[in-house]
């Protein structure tokens, strides 16, 4: 994982925050000083917060962990869409089949998702089997052009709201969130239930809610597309790594396999040898 610097979190613009009236007053520890009523966010704290997470998430990676992005806001939903899409692809080169371990919320953060996940994945359901309808013209058959016209019309609506997790199956180990101040129902649901927190935290939000806060601009696109790509890579060397030791484990046991056969037919034709051995004793007498 390698080393971020001071200089790129600075021309990223991480260290601009809040107005002072709109700050939040658990955030001052990470608040280096203000300018012209913006609070300025202390950078070292911010490289520091930022390195702490990202070792966690790819320690969470290289358990065989899962992770849900959540980024809801107009400036993020695209580059959460885009690193995502990165995933897939590098797991695909790389001959990796994790790439349903990274799950992502970008539209509408929708209440129940950790606490009600068993009605959610009613929901799941229902948009795989509409997507199967859409697509499948044997499915059609008997129905209307304007019923199919309904169905696509639902689909959509579903695919806008679970698109993204349409093939989790179960709770996230963990949770990155872009502006934990606005994604306040998922950090809730996330300490209700257990399950682990990193955010990008502004001056606004409360950065004791969360369990390995990133002190950062959550408005900037560049201080947004650079802490979820320096996320994201974390993830990535963590999967590949839980993908080698899957191999790994699996050579062994094949190998193991392999040598528990080789002895057991061995033992089988000296048993084998040795009965006939007795016969042929018996026959001579």
């Amino acid at each position: 994982m390698r080393e971020i610097s001071l200089e790129e979190l600075l021309e990223a613009g991480c260290h601009f925050g809040h107005q002072i009236i709109r700050s939040n007053p658990k955030a001052r520890d990470f608040v280096f000083e203000a300018r012209d009523n913006i609070q300025i966010i202390d950078l070292v704290k911010t490289k520091q917060g930022l390195e702490e997470a990202a070792a966690f998430i790819k320690s969470l990676a290289s358990k065989g962990g899962n992770l849900l992005v959540v980024g809801t806001k107009r400036q993020a939903q695209g580059i959460v869409k885009e690193e995502a899409d990165r995933v897939k692809q590098v797991f695909k080169k790389e001959g990796i089949g994790q790439a349903n371990s990274l799950f992502y919320v970008a539209n509408r953060w929708v209440g129940g998702v950790l606490t009600n996940f068993s009605e959610i994945s009613k929901n799941l359901k229902k948009l795989k089997d509409l997507s199967e309808k859409v697509t499948n013209e044997k499915l059609q058959e008997g129905y209307t052009k304007k019923e199919v016209g309904l169905w696509d019309r639902e689909r959509q609506r579903l695919e806008s709201l679970y698109g993204g997790i349409l093939n989790m199956e179960k709770t996230p180990d963990a949770l990155f969130i872009i502006d934990s101040h606005l994604e306040d129902l998922a950090v809730r649901e996330a300490n209700r239930m257990g399950v682990l927190t990193v955010a990008i935290v502004d001056t606004n939000a409360d950065p004791q809610l969360i369990d390995y806060p990133i002190p950062a601009n959550d408005d900037a696109v560049g201080s947004i597309k650079l802490i979820t790509s320096y996320i994201i890579d974390a993830w990535i060397e963590g999967r590949v790594e839980y993908a080698k030791s899957e191999k790994e484990i699996k050579k062994e046991t094949t190998e193991k396999v392999k040598k528990e056969t080789k002895v057991k037919k061995t033992e089988k034709k000296e048993e084998n040898a040795k009965s006939k051995s007795g016969r042929s004793k018996k026959t001579t007498k």
